[in-house]
């Protein structure tokens, strides 16, 4: 379901509730899954703020890693792939004033080719 559609099914719940239908009458004709705490608050929403109330407004979550920050931690991983995430997440806290969790930190790793660090030849045996 695509915005617009999303739109119009919270449009049709909310004129159902608003002629008096129950939350579950409604979310059903307007083929919307929805609970009945949600139903309601988008009512309340809806009467309170009226049309705007039918927008979500989110737009997800903002991209923290890019330009210099993002160039930053390929070059560093790919200078030294054995530097732990939490090095990197304290340098790109020093450095940019970025706080970075360390899984999302993991997660560009992992999409720039694996976990960039050197991969042991048996596992289980210690390095020599």
């Amino acid at each position: 379901m695509d915005k617009e559609q999303c739109r119009a099914a919270k449009a049709q719940l909310v004129t159902g509730m608003q002629a008096g239908r129950s939350w579950q009458t409604a979310a059903a004709q307007a083929g919307l899954p929805i609970s009945q705490s949600n139903a309601y608050r988008l009512w309340r929403a809806f009467r309170q703020r009226g049309e705007t109330a039918l927008s979500d407004g989110r737009h997800g979550h903002p991209i923290k890693l890019r330009g210099e920050a993002r160039a930053f931690l390929e070059t560093s991983c790919r200078e030294a792939p054995s530097t732990p995430s939490s090095s990197i997440q304290a340098a790109l806290q020093e450095r940019f004033d970025l706080r970075v969790s360390i899984s999302q930190i993991n997660r560009v790793r992992a999409a720039l080719g694996g976990s960039l660090r050197p991969k042991h030849q048996e596992q289980g045996k210690k390095r020599k």
